[in-house]
């Protein structure tokens, strides 16, 4: 296993901007995820360390040694791509055996690694199917095998789930995440999912528009967003716009238009008299009054049973809060209610730039 560093990573399609001065290192043994939107150029970033894209500008190195415009197969990386690429016309066993057979392996080596990792992954016994004979959660196992099997550096995977059904992807997660504990490879995976990042990941680099905007744990990334476009895309959240009207101590104070005000941990950036956006998350939203809670009226337009919970969607100030609340509790749509969530749980951040496009 290596250690993966990118530094100032810039790759450009004509006038795109796939990659912009990426800057990130996964440590020897870590599942380090890129997630990000479509277009965010994650994809781009992988092909970048895999060698089959060369950056612009910037370097790749693997263990401090300047990898950047060396070909793919004199780095050491196996790659498990989003629509498997498996060779119909091979079995199972010729299509994990590949790799090894290119490497001029010889022929007893290749079938006591091969039948090894078919094993490693729950294949034993189907090394004569060939791929249109397997389920979709099969034929990722094959892919998954056959990058195992020539024993990688570095394991990249792009979306290798994305093509399987809610169940079966959640069980695969599981069994990813418990291969690449057992086997201790670096693995550099890339999603749009943000749950199957946070569930899979030691970290987490969030991308949009070509830029690493943060790399944290997901706990991190989570509680800790450094600026609206992660604390909007990393889980469920409602913004609230308005004006700064305060700033002491770390906290900030945003007044609507109409007088709501609200209270919440300050950003870096904010100016009293800026337009700003309040951040909260439907499950720190509250019915019962709170002691010093922001308290927030609104009208509901929707209410959803979604078994664990109720989900509200109401409207404040023209713009949309969403809470979870019990589920045994029923609202009549165009009701107005009270919701209460704690200055602690309120992230306030400038609503400038690229980040209040988002919300335009």
């Amino acid at each position: 296993m290596a250690r993966v560093e990118l530094r100032n990573v810039t790759k450009r399609f004509g006038d795109v901007v796939a990659v912009d001065r990426a800057t990130f290192a996964v440590e020897r043994g870590e599942l380090f995820t890129l997630l990000g939107p479509s277009g965010c150029g994650k994809t781009t970033a992988l092909r970048i360390i895999a060698g089959f894209e060369l950056p612009d500008e910037g370097r790749v190195l693997f263990d401090g040694e300047d990898v950047t415009f060396r070909k793919p197969y004199e780095r050491g990386c196996a790659m498990v791509f989003q629509n498997y690429a498996l060779w119909p016309h091979m079995t199972v066993f010729e299509n994990v055996a590949y790799g090894l057979k290119v490497k001029g392996l010889p022929r007893e080596e290749v079938r006591r690694r091969v039948r090894e990792v078919l094993e490693l992954v729950g294949l034993e016994g189907l090394e004569d199917r060939y791929p249109l004979q397997l389920s979709g959660g099969q034929q990722q196992r094959v892919a998954l095998a056959r990058a195992l099997v020539v024993e990688p550096r570095v394991l990249l995977m792009d979306e290798p789930l994305s093509n399987l059904d809610a169940k079966l992807r959640l069980k695969m997660r599981e069994e990813l995440r418990r291969l690449q504990k057992r086997l201790g490879i670096t693995t550099i995976y890339v999603t749009h999912d943000q749950e199957e990042a946070m569930s899979l990941s030691d970290r987490i680099a969030v991308m949009n528009r070509g830029r690493v905007l943060q790399v944290g744990t997901p706990l991190e990334v989570y509680h800790k967003p450094s600026n609206l476009f992660v604390a909007t895309f990393i889980g469920r959240s409602s913004v609230v716009r308005g004006k700064l009207v305060g700033l002491e101590g770390g906290w900030a104070e945003l007044a609507t238009d109409s007088g709501l005000r609200l209270r919440g941990s300050a950003a870096a950036g904010l100016k009293p008299g800026d337009r700003a956006v309040a951040v909260v998350r439907p499950e720190d939203v509250s019915l019962d009054p709170l002691p010093g809670a922001n308290e927030i009226e609104g009208r509901v337009e929707l209410a959803m049973f979604l078994g664990s919970h109720r989900q509200l969607r109401v409207s404040v100030d023209g713009d949309r809060l969403i809470a979870y609340v019990d589920p045994e509790l029923s609202f009549e749509e165009g009701v107005r209610v009270k919701l209460y969530v704690k200055p602690s749980d309120v992230l306030v951040y400038p609503a400038e730039g690229w980040e209040e496009e988002e919300f335009a």
